[in-house]
């Protein structure tokens, strides 16, 4: 018999013992998870002079810190978020790479669905390798809770446009010793669609009898966004397929843009926030596909949404800028506000409007200042943090002599 050969008499007997191998192995790994908690618990590493249970780990054993880390990790999960992985993983019915996506998957599902995700992913481990249970454990909870699902995607949706708003910057910085400026930042993608749908139309290769475009797509984009803002600052217009304010098509259920409890999609597939789109739909140029029950169209595109010709004109010869007040944003700068939202069956009439900047109109729909007319005057209501008597405010900037 050759070195390292196994006593088997057939390859039935080969893959069985492979199969059994297998159980034992991830039965001393899960054994082995419960003996570096044991460890992690007693604060072994620390009494031996250890920074940590992961700095110990890794040089006891000489395995790389990031081994060392995901052990320590899923030995912790496994004690206190996952208890049916660990007894699984015990009996060898799941691996160590399958227990270790469970536990993540359980961690980040909300408390009351916790064991029901645990539990049907551990059922699902017995017939899918990590990949596909990775897929599954994605959606876990549309399965579970389809409520709950929509309404952590709402969260999430939301969440993540605030951290993306709050990081957004743009800089362009002077290449020392050449004439080229480097243009470099960041987008939430709210504004990253605005630019792609102002520049698209912009960055298709030019086309002739006797002409060849011979720019990278990346130069025709550079080329696009400077002559948007060429175009904007001589005449305020984008080409007839971009229209004055960009169109994005934005696609959303009725009753659920009105409770403002909806995603919303974008045509590229991203998502928006319900607030998001109800503050875009004012007087943004964007397309709304509007959705009833099983996707049923109600309306696509309303045109008399916008304050636009004439009515703006009367908005911007009333407010003369940004309302809100202590502004000082000129109207160009600016966009019209439905007081009473469209959605919400209010027209697009100069008494349902205030002209707005893009900062102040964000403000208003994030719902802590309301907004009035009296006396044919824009009001503002502020918060109680603010005021606690809500006494109303004018901006004074546009009507000084």
């Amino acid at each position: 018999m050759s070195r390292g050969a196994v006593v088997a008499r057939s390859p039935e007997q080969v893959v069985g013992y492979l199969d059994a191998v297998q159980v034992l192995e991830q039965r001393l790994a899960g054994l082995k998870l419960r003996l570096v908690r044991e460890v992690d618990s007693l604060g072994v590493p620390q009494k031996q002079g250890a920074a940590s249970t992961v700095s110990w780990l890794r040089d006891r054993h000489r395995v790389s810190g990031g081994a060392a880390k995901r052990a320590v990790e899923l030995a912790r999960a496994l004690n206190s978020e996952a208890p049916a992985v660990a007894a699984a993983l015990d009996a060898g019915a799941v691996n160590v790479e399958q227990a270790r996506l469970i536990a993540a998957t359980v961690d980040r599902v909300p408390r009351t669905v916790k064991g029901k995700a645990e539990t049907g992913l551990v059922g699902y481990a017995n017939t899918f390798p990590p990949k596909e249970l990775g897929r599954l454990a994605e959606r876990i909870l549309e399965h579970l809770d389809a409520e709950l699902a929509e309404q952590q995607q709402v969260s999430q949706v939301e969440a993540a446009e605030r951290d993306a708003y709050s990081r957004r910057e743009l800089t362009l910085v002077d290449v020392p010793g050449s004439s080229r400026v480097r243009v470099h930042g960041w987008l939430d993608r709210e504004a990253a669609a605005v630019l792609r749908a102002a520049i698209d139309p912009l960055s298709a290769p030019r086309r002739g009898p006797n002409e060849t475009d011979l720019r990278s797509p990346g130069q025709r984009r550079a080329d696009a966004l400077t002559e948007v803002c060429h175009r904007v600052l001589a005449f305020g217009k984008l080409p007839e397929t971009g229209g004055e304010r960009p169109h994005l098509v934005v696609t959303v259920d009725y009753d659920k843009l009105r409770a403002g409890v909806a995603a919303a999609t974008l045509d590229d597939g991203g998502l928006l926030s319900a607030a998001t789109v109800r503050r875009m739909a004012c007087d943004a140029g964007i397309i709304p596909v509007v959705l009833k029950g099983a996707g049923q169209v109600l309306d696509i595109g309303r045109d008399r949404r916008l304050f636009n010709g004439h009515l703006r004109r009367a908005l911007v010869a009333r407010d003369k800028g940004c309302a809100f007040p202590a502004c000082d944003r000129a109207p160009r700068y600016c966009d019209g506000h439905h007081i009473t939202h469209w959605t919400d069956g209010g027209p697009t009439a100069l008494h349902n409007a205030v002209l707005l900047c893009r900062f102040h109109h964000r403000v208003i729909h994030e719902g802590e200042w309301q907004v009035e007319l009296k006396d044919n005057q824009p009001r503002f209501i502020p918060p109680d943090y603010i005021d606690p008597e809500h006494k109303p405010l004018t901006n004074t900037y546009h009507r000084r002599p």
